[in-house]
């Protein structure tokens, strides 16, 4: 399957940082799926919305994504948690093992973590830098 049928859902709280990643995601050929800003509209989307991952920013105007990110990883829904407050270490138990993104994220991480999700290296074996922020910007 390409990347081309493959939808990600966004939930993030700072609008101009949804479009920004948004558009990065549609230029690397990816559908997306939202943008969701608040805990209502992800818990909505997680729920109903066909997507194949999601990109979720951990606190939403002070609400943490956990709740939707259960109903996801009960969907079977890969995750990919971004943050700039909160360390991966102190996700719930659950979460412990999934794939994190620091923030400020660039599109290069977000991208070697959704392909590390869909498993599709392309003989690339550098993987994502799973806390490192020190990849090139997003531009948006």
């Amino acid at each position: 399957m390409g990347r081309s049928a493959k939808r990600i859902l966004i939930v993030e709280d700072e609008f101009l940082v949804a479009l920004g990643l948004q558009d990065n995601l549609e230029a690397l050929g990816y559908d997306v799926v939202g943008p969701a800003g608040t805990l209502g509209d992800a818990m909505r989307l997680a729920e109903r919305a066909q997507m194949d991952a999601a990109i979720l920013d951990v606190n939403l105007h002070g609400d943490v994504v956990f709740s939707a990110a259960d109903i996801l990883a009960d969907r079977g829904i890969p995750l990919i948690f971004c943050s700039g407050h909160v360390a991966p270490q102190s996700f719930p138990e659950r979460f412990h093992g999934a794939l994190s993104v620091p923030k400020p994220y660039t599109i290069v991480g977000i991208d070697a973590a959704l392909r590390e999700v869909f498993e599709t290296d392309d003989d690339d074996d550098s993987g994502p830098d799973r806390h490192s922020g020190s990849d090139h910007s997003m531009s948006f």
